[in-house]
């Protein structure tokens, strides 16, 4: 079609296209465009993560070595640390406060006890301070790169379970030192690592996609993982803690409600493990069952809750 303009040429118009009156969305669709950055479905995303498994592993290593670079004593820290930690517990709350009694075996069970109770609460306490923090503090890595959001709270839930690993060397120690010789129940050690390590991750995405909207969260969570330290029998035996009459007299089924909670059944599991006078008796019922709940529970309701906001992270 043609038509003369105001000077006599001649102006062609052109042929009408078979996209006309398409719609942006329908236009893209035609042509197999998609959003940058959408959210993938929940399969596809697990494949993604996958896919970036080595990513993961690299990642947190890296950041497990940088984390002490700058110190004089550099990767001893990674054991130091906790031990620091069990020493003042000790003096405060074994010494001074007398929290040893009560512990299945006897005083002389306290130290490892203590110890065991100090390195799975540390394991969970900075997966959660560091997936709070694991998207906000990674923001030019967040924008710069497309690549699935989890691998980033679940590598520093990794590195901090590379962590531990180091400081179960120590513990092996301190166990021969106070006569605690292995027997088949170290082999069970595995499965409660693998265990905490799903329910870390979970509560560590959780937190992620909390601390990525609300950064004052990483300022609110140490007062809360002081408290829930507090309400797991860190650095006391819970049960008898709490209802002995001579401590807080309270009823039996308190006692069995707090001791549910999961930091405490992982750490009565470990001690279960590694102290051969700590037996079923001393554990809730169906601890395994209930130390796999958490893990599952936690583990599928963390990815899919932060699967959901995909698309948001690094944003705004």
């Amino acid at each position: 079609m043609s038509e003369s303009t105001h000077d006599g040429a001649v102006a062609v118009n052109p042929p009408p296209s078979p996209d006309d009156g398409l719609s942006p969305a329908e236009l893209a669709a035609k042509h197999g465009l998609s959003v940058s950055g959408a959210r993938p479905p929940l399969l596809a995303y697990v494949r993604q993560l996958w896919a970036r498994r080595h990513f993961i592993l690299a990642f947190s290593r890296a950041k497990l070595h940088a984390q002490y670079s700058q110190a004089k004593l550099g990767q001893v820290w990674q054991v130091a640390t906790p031990l620091l930690n069990a020493a003042v517990y000790l003096l405060i709350f074994g010494y001074i406060l007398g929290a040893k009694d009560g512990v299945p075996g006897g005083n002389k069970n306290y130290i490892p006890f203590l110890v065991i109770g100090v390195f799975l609460f540390t394991f969970t306490q900075q997966s959660v301070m560091t997936g709070v923090r694991s998207i906000s503090s990674n923001l030019g890595l967040v924008r710069a790169l497309h690549f699935p959001r989890a691998s980033l709270p679940i590598s520093f839930a990794l590195q901090q379970l590379q962590q531990l690993l180091y400081s179960m060397i120590v513990l092996v120690v301190i166990l021969f030192a106070f006569r605690e010789f292995p027997t088949w129940r170290w082999l069970l050690v595995v499965p409660v690592l693998a265990l905490q390590f799903v329910f870390n991750s979970g509560i560590a995405l959780i937190m992620a996609r909390l601390g990525s909207k609300t950064p004052d969260l990483a300022q609110l969570m140490p007062f809360i993982l002081r408290t829930w330290m507090y309400a797991s029998g860190v650095m006391f035996p819970l049960h008898y803690m709490l209802t002995h009459p001579d401590r807080l007299g309270a009823p039996e089924w308190v006692a069995d409600v707090v001791a549910m909670n999961p930091i405490a059944v992982y750490m009565d599991l470990m001690r279960f493990c590694l102290i051969p006078d700590y037996t079923y008796d001393h554990l809730v019922p169906q601890v395994w069952l209930v130390a796999g709940g958490w893990a599952l529970l936690f583990g599928v309701l963390g990815f899919v809750y932060f699967w959901k906001a995909e698309e948001r992270y690094g944003r705004g």
